[in-house]
Parts: C-alpha cells; sequence; structure tokens
C-alpha cells in the first residue's frame, strides 16, 4: 500500500500546477500572477517581469509595474504591450501602470474555453501518472514482489486516488470559471 502513498506527490504537483497555470487567466480583478511571467529581454538575456520589476496592484482595475533598474522600463513596456493579455501599458517614466479594460463576454468566453483545454492538460497528466503506477504494480507482481491479491488491492486504490484527483481538478475549475464568468 505503500506504493499509492510514494506517487501520491506526483498527483499533487499536476494540482499545484494547474492552479499555477489558471492564475494567470484574467477574471477581472488585478493580481500580479496577471504579469509575473511575461518574457522581457534585459539585460542580454530573457527573463521573466518578477525578475526585473516589482509588480504591484494599485486597485482592483490597476497594476503598477516598477522596474528595479530604470534602463529596462522600455524593454519592460514592450515585452507587456507584445504579450497576449490585451493591455496597453502607460509608462509615466519611472513606473508603468497596467489599466485593465473591463472583460467583454466575448472575451469571458475565450477565458472559459482555454480554462477548459487547462483543466483537460490537467487530466490527461493524472492518467499518464496511473498508468506509470499501473506499470509499477505490474512490474512488482511480475518480481513476486506482491501477490496478486495485493496487486488489485493497490488497483483499486490507484482507481480511488485518480477518481479524488480529477474531482479536486474539477472543483478547481468550476471555481475559476464562476471568477471569469461574474461580472
Amino acid at each position: 500500500m505503500d506504493l499509492i502513498e510514494q506517487n501520491k506527490e506526483h498527483f499533487d504537483k499536476a494540482i499545484e500546477y494547474l492552479k499555477h497555470e489558471i492564475s494567470s487567466l484574467r477574471t477581472g480583478r488585478a493580481t500580479p500572477a496577471l504579469v509575473e511571467d511575461i518574457v522581457v529581454e534585459a539585460y542580454g538575456s530573457r527573463q521573466p517581469l518578477k525578475a526585473v520589476a516589482s509588480i504591484s496592484v494599485a486597485d482592483a482595475k490597476t497594476i503598477n509595474v516598477d522596474p528595479w533598474d530604470k534602463s529596462v522600463t522600455q524593454a519592460v513596456e514592450t515585452a507587456i504591450r507584445n504579450s497576449q493579455l490585451g493591455i496597453s501599458p502607460v509608462n509615466d517614466g519611472k513606473l508603468i501602470r497596467l489599466p485593465l479594460p473591463e472583460l467583454t463576454h466575448e472575451r469571458r468566453q475565450e477565458l472559459v474555453k482555454v480554462l477548459h483545454q487547462k483543466l483537460e492538460a490537467a487530466r490527461v497528466s493524472i492518467r499518464k501518472l496511473r498508468e506509470d503506477v499501473r506499470k509499477e504494480i505490474d512490474n512488482k507482481e511480475k518480481a513476486k514482489e506482491i501477490g496478486e491479491d495485493d496487486k488489485y488491492g493497490l488497483q483499486d486504490e490507484l482507481e480511488k486516488m485518480v477518481k479524488e484527483y480529477n474531482e479536486k481538478i474539477k472543483l478547481v475549475g468550476e471555481e475559476k470559471e464562476k471568477e471569469i464568468t461574474t461580472v
């Protein structure tokens, strides 16, 4: 029964990765997660925005980006403008303000579609993990480390765990979809 517990960490990581992925989906409320991973060309290399600037929320509809080195301000502004967020940065020379426009109904529907794609990707990774654990169980049986009864017991426990994690994915998705569609 220890085999299932050993692999539980991988399932948890899949859920954490999903949460990180969907945190950047816009919900109409300003959050640093929207822009912190935008790639900026600075100092001859590509870095995430959070590595070259401080990001703060001024109010519910505005994000402030304050580059630590003012020589990269233009690069930061360009990276934000070229990102797929659809935000027009306002540069006052030392601070870049990002006023978030209202989400249209169509844009909300697009975000829901992207959310569903990310949820499906998470379910696929859970299924892949399940297959890996099944192979491990089969290998242990072939090596005579466990008996046939233990094999089926482990597989049943694995199925219960997969069902539990699929339910977690569903709940995370429903919560995020509610955030996106709430005006």
